[in-house]
């Protein structure tokens, strides 16, 4: 840049000096002209190419840079929320499954406990109707071929063999289960029925019965229930109406626990003859246990004769269970007989 201003000095110094002193005549030659001020040397180091200054925006320009920066911080913005958005969403998801797993098991545990309860009871959602539905052990209670009790109809009269009774006086332990009253009496007491002897293994009560007689129950029933080989269960059941008092349940009731499922055990002794009628004539028929869980291939002796209970021990019973006797079942068929 200096070089050209020098030049551009040069030049009009020249101009000048000419303008001032005439061109000489003809034939003479004009003195050279000494320039006043000699052409600046080049800058070692320096470049003499030109660098013209950068072109200055317009205000329309700016305007429209600024407006682009704004738009992209704006997009990066968006960018990281949408990222923040789906990591939330990501988290979400995780935590929703991982709660629809626990769901799911506690619903499979909750299913499987219903599936193996216990807390049957006679009546409401626990009750008869239910059995089946409340434990998989139970399903015989539904779907059984051999249920008791039974409406006894229509029994083929023929001669029956005599049941042996060997029974004799023993102690006993007693207990509320929450169903029942429940007598276990000590080992040695038997039954002979079918040349195959059976163990008595408790007395308890229903009330009222759970057998019929061509339609017709009675107030309670006495079951007295036994064991006999391979573990085949026998019930001998005896039918009890108002009347007289009767003298082993007098016992049973004289020595009732205080709470229910505890246990007494009274230093005396009964005799479990006296569960019995006078005269042994019965029914019979294949059944089963009439609780939860509703075995089948129980052999059923019921008396034909009726016994009695005073109207207070009655009275007494239906105060701990007023309703425990499950309705009778169809019979599907079965042969039942009874003693001449």
């Amino acid at each position: 840049m200096r070089n050209w201003i020098a030049l551009f000095a040069g030049c009009s110094v020249m101009l000048t000096a000419s303008a001032n002193n005439p061109a000489p005549p003809a034939g003479k030659t004009a003195a050279p002209v000494k320039a006043d001020t000699p052409a600046p040397a080049a800058t070692p180091g320096r470049t003499s190419a030109y660098t013209p200054p950068a072109p200055q925006r317009s205000k329309e320009e700016e305007a429209e840079l600024e407006l682009s920066q704004k738009i992209a911080q704006r997009l990066a913005e968006m960018r990281e929320k949408q990222k923040q958005r789906v990591v939330t969403a990501a988290r979400a998801q995780k935590a929703a499954e991982a709660k629809r797993l626990q769901d799911q098991k506690a619903a499979a545990i909750a299913a499987e406990a219903k599936r193996h309860r216990t807390d049957w009871s006679y009546e409401g959602e626990t009750g008869p109707a239910n059995w089946a539905q409340m434990n998989v052990e139970w399903a015989k209670c539904g779907a059984g071929q051999r249920q008791s009790p039974i409406d006894i109809r229509d029994g083929m009269k023929v001669d029956l063999e005599q049941v042996g009774f060997d029974y004799h006086p023993s102690t006993f332990s007693e207990v509320d289960t929450g169903h029942t009253i429940e007598v276990t009496v000590e080992g040695g007491n038997f039954i002979n029925v079918g040349n195959e002897m059976y163990e008595l293994q408790n007395i308890h009560f229903h009330r009222p019965s759970e057998e019929r007689i061509n339609g017709r129950g009675t107030e309670m029933v006495m079951h007295l229930v036994h064991k006999g080989p391979g573990g085949r269960l026998a019930v001998v059941a005896v039918l009890l109406e108002r009347g007289e008092q009767h003298r082993l349940i007098q016992t049973i009731w004289n020595n009732l626990p205080l709470e229910k499922r505890a246990t007494v055990s009274p230093a005396i002794v009964i005799n479990p003859l006296d569960a019995l009628p006078e005269r042994r004539e019965y029914y019979t028929y294949m059944g089963s246990l009439t609780t939860p869980p509703c075995t089948e291939d129980v052999l059923w002796l019921v008396m034909k004769q009726k016994m009695q209970a005073s109207p207070e021990q009655m009275a007494l019973y239906s105060r701990l269970y007023p309703l425990n006797a499950r309705p009778v079942q169809p019979t599907f068929g079965r042969v039942i007989k009874e003693s001449n």
